[in-house]
């Protein structure tokens, strides 16, 4: 039982058989603390439990805690590899109490795990209290039987645990081992404290206190309690040694990092060896619960780690990158218990080959370019600061491993030169932007980017958490205080909110304060990272410091997820079936649809359509996961990831992953490889349903595809069956024969049609005219037969082939006809038989009836011409122009 996976395992399984509920670790990224950097304890999952403002589902719960201390307050990664028990990622087992068992219990349990499960000897421990907890004094008596000389007092607050200024605190006793006198130090509150040879081992927080203010403590209603035993320590115990590294654990690790260098960890190389060890478990690990490198916030505290490995390797020895060739190993040891890391094997593997593959190239420069400046200083000198900056701005070697180079020669930096070297750059880059004539709006976002640096994105992850406002804008000005029912944007240190970038629309959602609601109405991101949330007060005032919690509105989000997928899949099946030459122009992903501009010179058939949604659709019923990694732009574009139109890249990409080619060239490869900053569905299932409703073109050469995803593709096929079973009990069949049916009345239609049109056109021309006066009837004008009609009901097309029926009845002679629209437009002909051609011209005589019609011209040959007019009412008049025109052709004659 003395393996680490063992120990883990009997300490969960002891307390789940008192009463426990065994919750799983949280991630590293605290979702409901936005004071820390990392989770660094196992109550920051129970906070809001503690506090009164979660309610659980159980009353007692244990935990193996993933912690990470690196950052901020918590920051031990200079002593990382020289000392036994300094590491940046730890797993601490707890137990907690909300309310319900308080200090008996916790020191029942305690003493009987320690010495009857894992069996320490009694006389090996002692414990400390707070100098006025006398009810916990009394319990380690009665409990443990433990004397008065093993249970020591201390009157600092090393022995009082608070949340914070104010909150639930309470007084602590630790649990110390003591690993013999051959080791020096001596027991807590001693002179000889700081010694190796007395280590705490457990600490029982016991929170009976409630700090109203900093002034005044009243006692909780319901006192509970919260625990921490470091695993690596209690291991290093059970298994009797007295350094963390020499645990079952590291040694495989480092036992695979001496494999994979040829070195063995002795000497000067054994804290190399440790660093890779420990920062190995802390990159994977914060990788996998989504943080990647960058060079802001939780990003740069990683890449700092990963660096600091990265360069010990190098000092070993390591001719190629190493970190993720030791990825294997970790999961061998720890997969088991933390199931992500498995999931997360491609994303931390190649995250790490990716920056060490960048980070030799900078070390190899920095490390000459560090020498060249320190040839002159020896121990106990400083570099610097002008010359630490320098390498960071121009060479990119950043401070921290400067000053880790150059630890082991005794050599310090000046790093209040750095800083100052690194203001003044600030300064001019600020002000060369003011005068590069960017809109003045604008130039608030990059103050506050300037001032608070980017805005860390948990949305990938999580889809609520908690922040702390940095900053308030309104009406285009900062602000300490907004009140209700005020439009306000607010920055917050870290959020779960998409901002809007890529196509994707930004997120909305609420956060809430105390005393207060926004209702976020969109989300921004602006100047390189600075994420703003765009809302209005529903109640209450915010101030600038307060902490919100956040909620994306879940429907949305989900439904932003799918069509974005959903958008990559369309973008691969049009390629696929168009072409390769399909290149995206724009795109819009909005919670109801998805739109989708492309290059492509002509118009999709209607088969082409079908082929694009069934491949998609297709990679959909694969329910593949979608995955991502983390790659170079370059060497991602150079494996076939597709770069997004409007997308914004760095020098690090997300590459999203999603489903498995079945035909062509890339038959069993990745389906569609894309870089993306995007929120994407956990598998192509989740997209539920690809629907393409329209396509039609945007501009010369470009194509425009709309589709629907999910719920909305749902309902769109609900409502299309709906109006199909409308037309078919309007039909009064079913819908399966309702097209067939339909095709039987257009046609039974056309056929009524052209008998209509042939009856009136029979009706116009052996009935009365219409009309009076000249358009009566048919006479002789000069010797010539004139047969002159007003017809209504006849289509202008139709008038010809009445006019050549009309030549024949008349034998020889002229026709004009005139139709009459609903509209009020007059259409006419003037038809000639050839007999008569060389007398009387179709033409001339139609431009007379036409400008009688209010129109101008016409057109045709001698025999046969047509022409229109505005005024149809004028049908008898354009009748007898033509009448005139013959009479004038005849008196000329």
């Amino acid at each position: 039982m003395s393996g680490v996976n063992s120990i883990r395992t009997a300490f969960l399984d002891f307390f789940a058989s008192h009463g426990h509920t065994i919750v799983p670790s949280s991630p590293l990224v605290p979702l409901n603390d936005p004071t820390l950097m990392f989770t660094n304890a196992g109550m920051v999952q129970f906070k809001n439990v503690f506090t009164g403002l979660e309610k659980r589902d159980y009353a007692r719960a244990v935990t193996s805690q993933k912690c990470v201390r690196a950052g901020g307050k918590h920051n031990d990664l200079d002593n990382v590899g020289y000392t036994a028990r300094h590491h940046t990622f730890f797993e601490m087992l707890g137990n907690f109490s909300f309310g319900d068992y308080f200090k008996d219990v916790a020191i029942e349990l305690a003493w009987k795990l320690i010495t009857e499960e894992f069996g320490l000897a009694k006389d090996r421990l002692l414990v400390t209290v707070y100098h006025t907890d006398d009810e916990a004094f009394d319990l380690w008596r009665k409990i443990a039987g433990l004397p008065e000389d093993r249970i020591i007092r201390i009157p600092t607050h090393d022995n009082f645990w608070q949340m914070g200024e104010t909150g639930p605190c309470g007084p602590c006793s630790e649990i110390f081992y003591d690993h013999g006198d051959h080791i020096p130090g001596g027991p807590p509150g001693s002179p000889d404290e700081d010694g190796d040879r007395f280590i705490e081992i457990w600490n029982l927080v016991f929170m009976q206190f409630d700090q109203v203010t900093p002034d005044e403590r009243v006692d909780l209603p319901r006192p509970s309690i919260d625990t921490g035993m470091g695993l690596e320590r209690i291991a290093a115990v059970l298994q009797g040694v007295h350094d963390n590294y020499d645990i079952d654990l590291f040694r495989a690790l480092i036992s695979a990092s001496e494999q994979l260098t040829h070195t063995k960890a002795e000497g000067e190389r054994q804290a190399s060896h440790r660093v890779i060890a420990d920062h190995l478990r802390a990159t994977s690990f914060l990788i996998a619960d989504g943080v990647l490198p960058s060079n802001e916030g939780r990003g740069y505290v990683l890449r700092r780690i990963m660096r600091r490995a990265m360069r010990h390797a190098h000092l070993l020895g390591a001719a190629e990158p190493l970190m993720h060739r030791l990825v294997p190993a970790l999961i061998g040891e720890m997969g088991e218990a933390y199931p992500e890391l498995g999931r997360a094997r491609d994303l931390i593997s190649e995250t790490l080959r990716l920056e060490e593959t960048r980070f030799r190239k900078t070390l190899e420069r920095g490390i000459g370019l560090l020498n060249e400046a320190t040839d002159t200083l020896s121990e106990g000198d400083e570099l610097a600061g002008e010359t630490a900056f320098k390498l960071y701005d121009t060479y990119g070697f950043p401070l921290d491993l400067t000053q880790d180079a150059l630890r082991q020669r005794g050599i310090s930096v000046d790093v209040d030169g750095f800083n100052a070297a690194m203001e003044r750059q600030k300064a001019e880059a600020r002000a060369n932007w003011q005068g590069s004539g960017d809109a003045a709006d604008e130039a608030i976002w990059f103050g506050l980017r300037d001032e608070f640096g980017a805005t860390e994105f948990l949305g990938y992850e999580t889809e609520k958490a908690e922040g702390v406002v940095k900053a308030l804008v309104h009406e285009g000005a900062r602000t300490e205080m907004a009140d209700s029912g005020q439009s306000v944007a607010v920055i917050v240190n870290q959020t779960p909110f998409y901002g809007e970038s890529g196509g994707q629309q930004g997120d909305k959602g609420v956060m809430r304060g105390e005393g207060f609601v926004i209702d976020i109405e969109d989300t921004q991101k602006k100047a390189d990272g600075l994420f703003i949330h765009h809302g209005r007060l529903r109640e209450g005032a915010v101030a600038v410091g307060a902490v919100v919690e956040m909620e994306v509105d879940h429907g949305r989000r989900s439904a932003l997820r799918s069509n974005h997928s959903a958008t990559h899949l369309v973008h691969e099946a049009l390629r696929e079936v168009l072409g390769t030459h399909v290149t995206q122009k724009g795109s819009l992903v909005a919670p109801d649809r998805l739109r989708f501009d492309f290059a492509h010179p002509k118009p999709i058939s209607e088969e082409e359509l079908a082929e694009i949604a069934d491949i998609a659709n297709e990679i959909v019923l694969q329910n593949a996961p979608v995955t991502t990694r983390l790659m170079a732009v370059d060497e991602a574009i150079e494996q076939g990831a597709m770069a997004l139109f409007g997308e914004k890249y760095g020098d690090e990409v997300r590459v999203v992953s999603m489903g498995t080619a079945t035909r062509g060239d890339k038959a069993g490869k990745p389906y569609s490889v894309e870089l993306c900053g995007g929120t994407h569905v956990g598998a192509t299932g989740e997209i539920g349903l690809v629907r393409i409703v329209d396509q039609s073109a945007v501009a010369a050469g470009v194509r425009r595809i709309e589709a629907l995803t999910g719920e909305g593709a749902r309902r769109y096929l609900e409502a299309q069956d709906e109006r199909m079973r409308a037309v078919a009990g309007a039909l009064k069949t079913t819908p399966e024969e309702a097209v067939g049916r339909i095709g039987q009345l257009v046609e039974e239609r056309r056929r009524l049609e052209r008998e209509l049109a042939e009856a009136k056109k029979a009706l116009a021309l052996a009935g009365p005219a219409t009309g009076s006066g000249a358009g009566a009837e048919t006479r002789q004008i000069a010797g010539v037969n004139f047969m002159g009609r007003a017809v209504d009901g006849i289509s202008p097309r139709d008038l010809k082939p009445m006019a050549d029926e009309a030549k024949t009845q008349i034998g020889s002679g002229v026709v004009a006809l005139v139709a009459r629209s609903e509209d009020g437009k007059g259409s006419v002909v003037v038809a000639v038989t050839d007999d008569l051609t060389d007398r009387y011209s179709a033409v001339d005589l139609v431009r007379l009836a036409s400008a009688a019609l209010g129109g101008k011209g016409g057109g045709g040959r001698p025999d046969m011409a047509q022409a229109g007019g505005p005024d149809g009412d004028k049908a008898d008049d354009a009748i007898a122009a033509v009448a005139q025109g013959l009479e004038k052709v005849a008196e000329e004659a």
